[in-house]
C-alpha cells in the first residue's frame, strides 16, 4: 500500500473537483483538465478528495500513488499553473513567437519551427529568455524538454539552450604541446 497514496488532497479555494465514476476534472483560475484513471476510485468530502485502490493486484497498488500525485498536480495546476524558464545562450542564437509557432534560431542552415501545443503559453523576453506556463506540469515539462532538445548544452563553449538553473559541466578545450 502506497504511503503517498493515502494521503487526501485538499483543494484550494476556487478549484472545483468533478469525480465522474475514473474521469476526474479539474477547473480553477489557471484553466482546466480532465483525466481518466483505472484501478482507483476517488471520493470528495469537504474540500478534500481521498484516493482508494480497486482490488489488491499488483498493479493496482503500483498505479495508487501515481493517480494521487497526478491529481495533486492537477488541482496545483489549476490554482496556481507551473512554469519552466529557459535561456539560449549563443552569438545569434534567438527564438520569435509568430502566434502558435515557435521561431528558433540556434546556428543551423534553418530556422526550427515548434508549434506549441494548447494549453501551454509561451512568453519571450529579450530574444534569449523563454517562458513556459500553464496548468499542465506534464506538457509543460514535455514542451521545455522538446525545445531543449533541439540544441542541448555543448560541454566546451556552452552554447545551446539550457533550463534555467541547470548546471552544465564544463570541459577543457584540447591542448597543444
Amino acid at each position: 500500500m502506497s504511503r503517498i497514496g493515502k494521503l487526501p488532497v485538499p483543494i484550494p479555494a476556487g478549484v472545483k473537483v468533478a469525480i465522474q465514476g475514473p474521469t476526474v476534472n479539474v477547473e480553477g483560475p489557471k484553466g482546466k483538465l480532465s483525466r481518466t484513471f483505472k484501478g482507483v476510485s476517488f471520493t470528495l468530502a469537504d474540500n478534500v478528495v481521498t484516493v482508494a485502490p480497486q482490488g489488491e493486484s499488483r498493479e493496482v497498488g503500483a498505479l495508487f500513488g501515481t493517480a494521487r500525485a497526478i491529481l495533486r498536480n492537477m488541482v496545483e495546476g489549476c490554482a496556481t499553473g507551473y512554469k519552466k524558464n529557459l535561456e539560449i545562450q549563443g552569438v545569434g542564437f534567438k527564438a520569435i513567437l509568430k502566434g502558435d509557432l515557435l521561431d528558433l534560431v540556434l546556428g543551423y542552415s534553418h530556422p526550427i519551427q515548434y508549434k506549441v501545443p494548447a494549453g501551454v503559453k509561451i512568453v519571450i523576453t529579450e530574444n534569449v529568455k523563454i517562458e513556459v506556463t500553464g496548468p499542465d506540469l506534464h506538457l509543460v515539462g514535455q514542451v521545455a524538454a522538446d525545445i531543449k532538445h533541439y540544441y542541448p548544452v555543448e560541454p566546451y563553449k556552452g552554447k545551446g539552450v539550457r533550463i534555467v538553473g541547470q548546471h552544465v559541466r564544463r570541459k577543457e578545450g584540447k591542448k597543444t604541446a
